[in-house]
This record gives C-alpha cells, structure tokens and sequence, in this order.
C-alpha cells in the first residue's frame, strides 16, 4: 500500500516527551513529567505543530497544551473520565444524540496530535465507534429518524479517516433526504495540514450535504502562512469555515491572545464560534480558568473586536438541550 506524505508526516510524530523536551531545549527538572496518565493517553505531536512551539521556552503556549505534566496525574475533586456522560447518549453503535434534530458520529479514535485537556481522553474507542466499513446500524439510525437535519463528524478527528473510507461515508449520508447539514470537527488544517489534500478536498467539495468545516484552534501561534493558505483551499471549495476554541489556563487566558486569534483567523476566512469552558476531564484540572476571569475575558473582547469576532462563551451541561451560554 502507498503511503502518502501526511501519512509519513504522521509517523515522523513525537511519541515520547523526554525526546520533545530534548528537541526544544528543556530540561524535565523544570517541567516535571507525568507517570501515570502517559500509560493511557500516551502523546503524539506531528511535526507541523512541532515547528511552531519556540524553543527554550517552558511557557510556550503550544507546548503546554501538548506536554503531560505531572499535575495530570493528580486526582481533583470534581474532574472525571466521562464528564459530559456521553457514554449514556449512544443510541447506535458511534452515534451520540444529545441535541434535538442533529447527531454525532463517531467515526475514529485516532487523532494527529493529543491535546492533555481532551473531553474524550478517556473514551472507549474500541467500543463505541463505528467498526471499519459498517456504517448500517448508525445510518439506520439516522434514515429513520427524520427530526435530525444535521450530522456531526467527530472522532478522534474524522479527517483521519482514508480517503475512500470518508468517501464511502459521506456519499451515504448524501443520500439521506431529510439531511441538511454536514459538520466536521477538525484539528487537522492546523496541526497536520498536509492531510488536506487535493484529493480530500474533492471529496469534500462533491458532498450532497451543506458542509460546515469547525476547525480548533487555540492561539494564534497556531495560524502559520501553511494553515492560512491551507484555510483559503478548504474555503475555495464553497466550505463553510468556523473555529472553536478551549480556554485554557497558561495558554489563551489572556484578552490580548484571544483578540489576535479571532483577527488571525478572520485574516484567513475562519469566523470564531465557541470559545468553550473546560469540560471537567480527569488530568486536566490544570487548565481550568475560572469562570469570573472567563466573563472578564469575553467582555474584554467585546470592547476591543466587532460582534462577529467575538466566540460565544459557552459552557456544556448534562442534560441540558444546548450548549450554555456564559453571560
């Protein structure tokens, strides 16, 4: 079987971070590791992103969010494996529906790069996704269900999926009548751009359904020359373009930072949408930036960007039927 380029970019990953504080110039008596969480949420930092994390710099924004610290393996009241209990919202095999008239399909567990404040860092993959060229009981699902107008590609990240394999699949979905709208949540266009091919981008552009393409970035540090040109491709293609970010506690809770995101990103067609509150996942209660700050830091925003740039502050709540905005 031929490999392609992202492919190659993908195996040339860091997988170990002794190894990463080594290419940056860092010592682990600075930056003391974690033991336990590494066995089950191991890293992967393709070498795109890589690139963009300054050497010699402990604090760099791009590494913190990469970099297993010892403070993941620290239990903390209130942070669990499951904290939005998707796991009790699976209605078919890899299909979450927990918002009226639209689902989530999970459609892989891999990811190009390991966030440490991941939601899913602890989601059984094995059992609850979509098993390899068996879509049937999850497009059942949705075929017989026609409240849902909306389906939602997530994973893991669904732009890791091969590119007949997502062919297959959305040429299915494209056959479903009442569907009008495809979502894709991605960190792919920014992480590993190389995966955005010509190819991919047919494939995209040929699907039947409305696609929305929801990126995720967290810094501008992120938004190289690479990504905004791989952004106008993606756009060229009649794609919607939006972002989603995490606020993140040493890596973006900072006004000033979020201001340069959202017009980095407009530079390159993406329109902010989430600016979302840390959902509790164990190992990542070092990221939590509290919620008075995070109202500070929207209102900030809207004294410095027009409305349209401005990610709406929301926070994810069990049980409730959309996404809570944070006033």
């Amino acid at each position: 079987m031929q490999i392609s380029n992202w492919q190659t970019e993908l195996q040339q990953s860091i997988r170990d971070p002794t190894t990463l504080l080594e290419q940056l110039g860092l010592a682990t008596a600075d930056l003391p590791l974690a033991n336990t969480s590494l066995s089950t949420f191991p890293i992967r930092i393709p070498p795109h992103f890589l690139a963009n994390i300054r050497g010699g710099d402990p604090g760099d924004p791009l590494l913190r969010q990469v970099l297993p610290l010892l403070a993941e393996d620290r239990q903390q009241p209130g942070y669990c494996t499951d904290p939005l209990e998707e796991l009790k919202k699976q209605t078919a095999p890899g299909v979450l529906h927990k918002y009226h008239g639209r689902v989530l399909l999970i459609t892989t567990g891999a990811c190009a790069i390991h966030c440490r404040y991941c939601f899913r860092r602890h989601f059984p993959y094995a059992e609850n996704h979509t098993a390899k060229n068996a879509w049937g009981p999850a497009l059942d699902y949705i075929r017989n269900d026609p409240s849902i107008t909306e389906v939602i590609l997530s994973g893991g990240d669904p732009l890791m999926l091969a590119d007949d394999r997502l062919d297959h699949l959305l040429n299915l979905l494209g056959e479903i009548g009442h569907l009008k709208r495809l979502r894709i949540h991605t960190r792919i266009a920014s992480v590993l751009p190389s995966r955005i091919t010509d190819r991919l981008l047919e494939i995209l552009a040929a699907t039947a359904i409305r696609t929305v393409l929801v990126n995720h970035c967290n810094h501008p540090q992120e938004i190289d020359e690479l990504v905004g040109m791989t952004f106008d491709r993606i756009r060229a293609c009649g794609i919607t373009l939006l972002n989603q970010t995490v606020l993140l506690h040493g890596v973006n809770d900072d006004a000033s930072v979020l201001t340069a995101l959202s017009e980095r990103l407009l530079q390159y067609g993406v329109l902010p949408y989430y600016l979302h509150v840390l959902d509790k996942v164990a190992g990542a209660g070092h990221f939590e930036v509290a919620m008075e700050t995070a109202r500070s830091l929207q209102e900030n925003m809207r004294r410095q960007l027009p409305g349209y740039l401005v990610p709406r502050l929301v926070q994810e709540v069990v049980g409730a039927p959309y996404k809570i905005p944070v006033l």
